[in-house]
């Protein structure tokens, strides 16, 4: 037993020496936020403090842009929590549409990996209020894919209502490769979509799959050559929704999330299974792989996953 805490110390040791440093990853449970953060709004509004997430408002549309391509659109707390904010204040500004992307050569690889290395089991975080902010919007989503689109980079697709990417993007949900479970109620969406047998495949063995995949899954609905193309496919469509009649497009996508309280108590149910397994021997030890390959492989890191 006495070997045991101390393997675990060294893995507390590790994670605590990269936990500063930027890194990427699928998870998307990370600690609460230390602090609230203030949106100032203007034409183009920096939300939550941060450059990464532009919002920028047009007549009766909410462009929403992750823009950190140094970390390939990493995900941290405020840029969570930034996201959450444009999702929800759409709606006051007057937009009747909203246009989510990244940038041409990458959507999101996922979550950022500094920012959930010390979640407490159990604590909320910034990135399940982005989601219940997602499950909530009243507001359409149009959704651009180019580049990666990695764990909740794919998982918050399910949640928009057009989604378009150019031919080279990529997906991945990688949950069981990393000890862990699916998010935002895709165990429930995406089974609906693609069918039990495909979803399975997806989820399970967790491979990396291409556009034409995403599209036979029900994730995307069109695929675009290039990325300027898809572009111009999502704003189009996002200007397109802006210009109907508003209250028929709120009664048409009301009754098609009819199943919203189930999708939001599947949600939770992922969750809850979510930070068990994160602070579990087989997710640690996955995240110190990720952290710190060689470190992961000796044979007391070893050891320590395998209990």
């Amino acid at each position: 037993r006495v070997g045991e805490r101390r393997r675990g110390r060294s893995l507390d040791r590790l994670l605590d020496r990269r936990a500063c440093e930027e890194d990427v990853t699928s998870l998307p449970y990370s600690p609460p936020a230390p602090r609230e953060l203030h949106v100032a709004t203007s034409k183009r509004t920096e939300a939550a403090l941060t450059s990464e997430i532009e919002i920028t408002d047009r007549p009766g549309l909410r462009d929403i842009a992750i823009n950190r391509p140094a970390k390939r659109n990493a995900l941290t707390r405020a840029m969570y929590r930034a996201l959450s904010d444009g999702l929800s204040g759409a709606a006051g500004v007057g937009a009747r549409a909203i246009w989510l992307h990244g940038s041409a050569e990458c959507f999101t690889a996922g979550n950022d990996l500094g920012d959930f290395a010390h979640a407490m089991p159990g604590a909320p975080s910034a990135a399940w209020g982005f989601l219940e902010a997602l499950i909530a919007c009243d507001t359409p989503i149009v959704a651009t894919v180019n580049g990666a689109a990695v764990g909740v980079g794919t998982t918050m697709l399910l949640h928009c209502d057009l989604v378009c990417c150019s031919a080279g993007a990529r997906f991945q949900l990688p949950f069981v490769n990393l000890g862990l479970c699916p998010e935002a109620a895709s165990t429930l969406l995406l089974p609906a979509r693609a069918g039990l047998l495909r979803a399975s495949e997806l989820l399970l063995l967790g491979d990396p799959f291409d556009a034409a995949t995403a599209r036979e899954a029900g994730i995307v609905n069109a695929i675009l050559p290039d990325p300027p193309d898809a572009d111009a496919w999502g704003l189009s469509r996002a200007e397109a929704l802006a210009a109907k009649p508003p209250e028929a497009l709120r009664a048409t996508r009301a009754l098609l999330r009819r199943n919203r309280a189930e999708v939001t108590a599947v949600m939770r149910e992922e969750g809850a299974v979510f930070a068990r397994l994160l602070h579990a021997p087989e997710a640690r030890h996955a995240l110190a792989a990720r952290v710190e390959p060689r470190a992961a492989s000796s044979p007391r890191l070893s050891e320590a996953g395998g209990r």
